[in-house]
């Protein structure tokens, strides 16, 4: 029996797809395995988004092929995102690759290997814009008490600085019966906190219905028995409606979290990136929001140093983030990417620059950051308890916050905790992006 190890790289998109991989892979008989060493096969599931992501991609599968000489390991696979975007490199610069699986073929990785047997190199570059096979099965990697559910695939929005349209196709929603099945399947295994994920979860269901169908989806979803936490990731501002926000309000289970990439404040520069939304539209959303839910936690991304980028259009950004006030930020430099619009612009920054931006923005949001903090201080929240770091102390994390990407709280309680736990914690302590308290 052949052992199998994964190692998936980039967002928790493509996660789902590697899980989906292992999941064939374990109904075939393989054995699915974490220590590399062991592997006879090895899937590096990589990430080809922007440059520091690639970079990782690359260096991973260098390291990983090592074990071809340290190891067991007697097949090599590359898939994903840098497999479809650099397919020919890849083949011809890093020759210990056996087979390099695009976003499209994913769903055929056991006859990849098979095909293995007989020769050497595969190149598999089957149609992005696949159709989604219910069928197959998905070994969830996650911890036991939380998991993704995707609801959708590819991207229409093709923002210039982009290139996901090229890589993963029109966007195509899943059936919601279907969806809403995985959530039963998922909430059977004892998941409690549901990550609801699409490149633009706010647009799904626009091709299939012939409208924006997420707030009936999530109606649906927060009838789910056993689901504790429903999180809604990727919602591009200008498809966040009033009814979208009142069903979040609704349900006690759905978490009042908006994840809201604006990528920019200054409308000339909004534009040069073909955002379909203005400085005005983001600032009139977050009210509207803050309206109907106060405690809304707002998170964002922001890219600086985009081609053309003056200092007064970056300074726009700063003043914007300072007045409204986001729970949760994170800026990144600009990467210039081959095969975008952006790409093909003039005006294009230092990289010093760039990151200087970047560490400035960063450092008024730490600012931020600590007064919101501050405020809480003295409140109690739900906490789900995610790792015991020391004796009577633990990590874990509030509705507002969500896995890997925001903050934390460490909780100290006198009895034992179990990972998976939902405790009531007083905050006592605030710090610059985390919190502390104590297990009521």
């Amino acid at each position: 029996m052949l052992k199998i190890a994964l190692e998936s790289l980039g967002c928790s998109k493509n996660l789902v797809d590697a899980e989906i991989m292992m999941g064939i892979l374990n109904r075939k008989g393989y054995k699915l395995v974490g220590d590399f060493s062991e592997a006879d096969i090895i899937l590096v599931n990589t990430c080809g988004f922007i440059e520091s992501a690639k970079q990782e991609s690359i260096d991973t599968i260098l390291d990983l092929a090592q074990y071809k000489v340290d190891g067991n390991l007697k097949i090599l696979i590359v898939t994903g995102c840098l497999a479809q975007r650099y397919s020919e490199e890849l083949k011809a610069e890093i020759p210990e690759i056996d087979a390099i699986v695009g976003t499209g073929s994913y769903q055929q990785i056991d006859e990849i290997i098979k095909d293995l047997e007989k020769e050497k190199q595969v190149v598999s570059l089957n149609d992005i814009e696949f159709a989604f096979n219910e069928e197959l099965p998905r070994y969830v990697t996650t911890p036991n008490h939380m998991a993704y559910l995707k609801i959708g695939e590819g991207c229409d929005n093709h923002c210039t600085y982009c290139i996901i349209p090229k890589l993963r196709g029109k966007y195509r929603s899943r059936k919601m019966e279907d969806i809403v099945k995985e959530a039963k399947d998922l909430a059977a295994r004892g998941v409690k906190e549901l990550v609801v994920i699409a490149q633009d979860t706010t647009k799904y269901g626009f091709d299939l219905y012939n409208k924006e169908m997420l707030p009936t989806l999530l109606e649906e979803l927060a009838k789910v028995e056993g689901i504790k936490w429903i999180r809604v990731m990727y919602s591009y501002p200008e498809s966040i409606s009033e009814e979208l926000v009142m069903v979040m309000k609704k349900y006690d289970n759905i978490c009042n979290y908006f994840d809201m990439p604006i990528q920019h404040a200054s409308n000339r520069i909004l534009k040069l990136m073909n955002r379909k939304t203005t400085k005005e539209d983001i600032l009139s959303k977050i009210e509207m929001i803050r309206k109907h839910i106060p405690d809304a936690t707002i998170r964002t991304t922001i890219i600086v140093g985009f081609p053309g980028e003056t200092e007064e259009d970056f300074n726009e950004v700063v003043e914007f983030a300072k007045e409204v006030k986001f729970d949760r930020l994170g800026a990144f430099a600009y990467s210039r990417e081959e095969d975008t619009p952006a790409d093909k612009l003039p005006n294009h920054i230092e990289q010093e620059i760039k990151e200087q931006r970047r560490d400035k923005l960063m450092l008024e949001q730490q600012k931020i950051s600590q007064e919101l903090n501050e405020a809480k201080v003295g409140n109690t929240y739900e906490v789900l308890i995610e790792e015991q770091i020391e004796d009577k102390v633990y990590i874990g994390r509030t509705q507002g916050d969500a896995e890997e990407i925001d903050s934390i709280v460490y909780v100290k309680s006198e009895d034992q905790l179990n990972v998976g736990d939902f405790v009531k914690v007083r905050i006592d302590k605030a710090l610059e992006y985390d919190l502390m308290g104590d297990v009521l």
